[in-house]
């Protein structure tokens, strides 16, 4: 079972998922940001490997993955960073990003150093369903890896149900086809994420885009098993000389 189950099967309700920039706001800070957001009560983190041409972030989460570039940060720098992942941090950590950089280092052998680091699963929100079935997905399997697709208030039901069929670890349910970052009303999203969990889907709903406080993470937690927060935590730690005490503030924000 992986950490990603574990995690579901011990906390079905209120499940906090914490984006950070790979790089950001300094080149080694990857590993003080995971250790920090372990410490301060995150259940599980989606670090971002910073793109050039990052289509679904928004402004705050762009302007980051510029900062970690410009820092020196890549895909093979993460992969040395994480080479003390396991076993001080004992969270689930998944990989975020773009097909390309993927490709350009070698998909399978970025699967390959990804598993070998303890990385538990990835989303890569540009790789087609169908390319996925035929090409990537066995590879992505072959290392142990979830694989987590996206779902938007636009997907139909029957493409839903088999993002669901092919997705490992959860099913990211997007609050809008607008970039992560922008304020939602989540009461207007209810009948989505009702027929969400009309489908009865194997696997746990996760929430993004959007969520950035105590107020909208409440306000889709009833709905599904947990959220994702990515710009409003960037923003708590982008300007601070101490990101152990600006985390540990932001997930209290969060969870009390």
């Amino acid at each position: 079972m992986s950490r990603i189950e574990k995690l579901f099967q011990s906390k079905s309700k209120g499940v906090l998922n914490v984006y950070c920039t790979a790089g950001f706001p300094e080149v080694e800070s990857t590993m003080v940001v995971l250790q920090s957001l372990q410490a301060a009560g995150a259940d599980m983190v989606e670090i971002g490997m910073p793109y050039s041409d990052p289509l679904a972030d928004g402004p705050v989460i762009q302007a980051s993955g510029t900062t970690a570039l410009h820092n020196g940060m890549s895909i093979h720098k993460l992969f040395e960073q994480l080479k003390s992942l396991r076993p001080s941090i004992q969270l689930p950590v998944i990989l975020m990003g773009y097909l390309n950089p993927v490709l350009q280092y070698g998909f399978e052998l970025f699967c390959k150093t990804a598993a070998e680091r303890g990385v538990d699963g990835l989303i890569i929100p540009d790789l087609p369903i169908q390319e996925f079935e035929e090409e990537y997905g066995p590879v992505i399997k072959k290392y142990g890896l979830d694989f987590i697709f996206l779902v938007t208030p636009e997907t139909s039901d029957e493409r839903i149900q088999k993002i669901d069929q092919l997705s490992s670890g959860f099913v990211y349910a997007v609050s809008s086809s607008s970039t992560t970052g922008k304020d939602k009303n989540f009461h207007l999203l209810e009948s989505y994420f009702s027929r969400l969990g009309s489908l009865h889907l194997r696997n746990p709903v996760m929430v993004g885009f959007g969520i950035k406080d105590k107020a909208s993470f409440d306000a889709v937690t009833p709905f599904a098993a947990g959220a994702i927060i990515g710009t409003a935590y960037i923003k708590a730690i982008a300007a601070t000389p101490n990101i152990d005490q600006a985390t540990k503030d932001f997930i209290n924000s969060i969870r009390n």
